[in-house]
């Protein structure tokens, strides 16, 4: 049986699919598995604001047609790019076990983010950590920062910037966690859903396929990321929306805790839940609904996205 990956084809992708596959060898190591590299549309347009050119979609869309077409068996996403409205006909048939779900800050001296001084450039893609950032200081200074990891932490040395902010999990998978100035307590910062967790992503009705990925899932990753997808769901959100949620899952409770804010920080509401995990569905839309009778609903039509 030959089996092909599908993956964006950037360094840190590529480590996630190797990983992937490797997990996966172990349950069949009589299939030759290999992967196939897919060049998205936030990879080929480097030039832009994500929210510009498309928001949702942006790192998978070509690689679920891929899919579709029957070019690869199976896709490998980091789940925080993946639209909450799969295309019909593919499903996630798995969710991996979760690193560090929290965004990092990268600074240059490794100054954390009260020691930077006021008028700091701080680099970005993401209005959800450009919105935060700015709820807790608004006397720093925000900018776009496009590329992947490696491009990334590159004009944190060539250019005037203090510092980056990028998840946690893409550096550690990198072998870069020594680069980790301050990991963001979630007071500060919530992470976009499902951040920190591989998804596997396949046809309906591949059953072969499907019996194969589920040997990765991880229950209480699954859960948490249920929940975390189903609140900004009912929130109308896409991956480009001022929208943060973390699950954590102790014992059979799950907890939710989720926020929404103006592009510009100056508002930011935040509820948490909690819940047997089996409900992590409803969790979610709970914690959306809270949302919402605060107030959640304005803020995001301000901002163009409800």
């Amino acid at each position: 049986m030959r089996i092909i990956v599908g993956s964006r084809a950037s360094r840190l992708a590529l480590i996630q699919a190797d990983w992937v596959v490797e997990q996966l060898r172990q349950f069949c190591p009589e299939s030759e598995i290999a992967i196939k590299k897919i060049k998205t549309k936030g990879d080929a347009i480097l030039d832009s604001p994500l929210s510009k050119i498309g928001g949702k979609g942006l790192f998978v869309k070509e690689i679920e047609d891929a899919l579709l077409n029957k070019e690869i068996d199976l896709a490998v996403h980091s789940m925080k790019d993946v639209p909450t409205d799969l295309p019909g006909g593919l499903t996630i048939g798995a969710v991996t076990e979760r690193l560090e779900p929290r965004d990092v800050l990268i600074s240059k001296d490794k100054c954390k983010l009260n020691e930077l001084s006021p008028g700091s450039l701080i680099g970005t893609s993401s209005p959800r950590r450009k919105a935060q950032l700015l709820a807790y200081r608004g006397d720093l200074e925000v900018v776009d920062l496009r590329g992947n990891l490696n491009t990334r932490l590159k004009k944190l040395e060539t250019t005037g910037l203090s510092a980056i902010v990028v998840a946690g999990a893409g550096l550690i998978r990198m072998g870069l966690r020594d680069r980790i100035a301050q990991t963001f307590p979630t007071e500060i910062m919530l992470p976009a859903p499902g951040q920190g967790a591989l998804g596997i992503e396949i046809r309906d009705g591949d059953e072969e396929i499907r019996a194969l990925v589920s040997n990765l899932n991880e229950p209480d990753s699954l859960a948490a990321i249920i929940a975390e997808r189903a609140f900004l769901n009912a929130l109308g959100g896409g991956c480009q929306v001022p929208i943060g949620a973390l699950g954590k899952v102790e014992g059979k409770t799950l907890r939710l805790q989720g926020v929404v804010a103006s592009l510009d920080g100056t508002r930011l509401l935040r509820s948490k839940v909690k819940g047997h995990k089996e409900e992590a569905e409803e969790i979610g839309k709970d914690l959306a609904k809270i949302l919402i009778n605060l107030g959640a609903g304005e803020i995001l039509a301000h901002d163009g996205q409800y």
